[in-house]
C-alpha cells in the first residue's frame, strides 16, 4: 500500500498522520504539497486536520481550489480511497466530494477533549463493532455537521453515516461525526483517530479505526 498526506498552509496534523501510517502500520507514505498536482499513483490520499489557509474565509473554502485537490478528486473518481479528518472533512465538503457542511460549534467555542464514538456499517468501518464505543479525541471549532432533511435521510438510507457521537458535543444533526460518499471510497470525520494510536500519547482506540480504513483499501485490491 502507498499513501499520500496532503499538506496545506495551516495544516497541523499532517505529520501526525504521516508518522502513524509509516511507523505503526508500515505503510509507504509520502508528504504532498497543496500547490502541486499529484502525479504519482497512491492507494490512499489523506487530507489532514489543521486550519488550511488560516480558515480566514470559511473552513476549507480556499483549500478546495488547491491544485492538489483537483488530483484528489480525480483519484476518487477512479475509485481511489480518500480520508479527510477534521479540517480535511471540511475541505471534502467544500469540494463537493461529500454532502453537507460543517459550521461553528453549538457553543461557539473550540472543543478539545475525548469523546465517545459509535461506528456504523460502512466500507471504511467494516472491521469495527457497532456495539463498541470508541474513545477518540476531538479538536475543532467548526465541527457542527449540517445538511437538509433529504440529505440526512439519504445518508441514513444508503448507510453513509460512518460515525456518531454518543453525546452531541458540537450540535451536529443526528450526532453525526463522520460520513462516506455514495460510492463508499471517500470518508470524512471530525474526531482524530491518528491521535489515539500511540499509548504514550493516550488511548489506542484510534488504532482500530486506522486498521479498518487500511483494510477497506486492502479489500478492494
Amino acid at each position: 500500500m502507498k499513501a499520500g498526506v496532503v499538506t496545506f498552509p495551516g495544516s497541523n496534523c499532517d505529520r501526525d498522520m504521516y508518522n502513524v501510517l509509516r511507523d505503526f502500520f508500515s505503510v509507504e507514505t509520502k508528504m504532498l504539497w497543496h500547490a502541486d498536482l499529484i502525479t504519482e499513483s497512491f492507494d490512499l490520499l489523506v487530507i489532514p486536520g489543521g486550519f488550511s489557509y488560516g480558515d480566514y474565509l470559511r473552513t476549507g473554502a480556499i483549500a478546495r481550489f488547491a491544485p492538489a485537490m483537483k488530483s484528489v478528486q480525480e483519484h476518487a473518481n477512479r475509485g481511489g480511497m480518500v480520508v479527510g479528518i477534521c479540517n480535511g472533512f471540511q475541505i471534502l465538503c467544500e469540494a463537493g466530494m461529500l454532502p453537507g457542511a460543517l459550521i461553528r460549534n453549538m457553543t461557539l467555542k473550540h472543543i478539545a477533549k475525548d469523546v465517545g464514538l459509535l461506528p456504523l456499517r460502512t466500507s471504511f468501518t467494516a472491521d469495527l463493532d457497532p456495539a463498541t464505543v470508541l474513545t477518540i479525541p476531538v479538536s475543532h471549532g467548526e465541527g457542527n455537521y449540517r445538511a437538509d432533511a433529504d440529505t440526512i435521510k439519504a445518508l441514513e438510507d444508503n448507510n453513509q453515516i460512518a460515525f456518531k457521537y454518543t453525546e452531541n458535543v458540537n450540535g451536529s444533526l443526528d450526532n453525526i461525526a463522520g460520513i462516506v460518499n455514495r460510492k463508499g471510497n471517500v470518508l470524512g470525520m471530525m474526531p482524530h483517530p491518528e491521535r489515539a494510536v500511540d499509548p504514550v500519547t493516550g488511548g489506542t482506540d484510534g488504532r482500530k479505526i486506522m486498521e479498518s480504513i487500511l483494510n477497506a483499501r486492502a479489500a478492494k485490491t
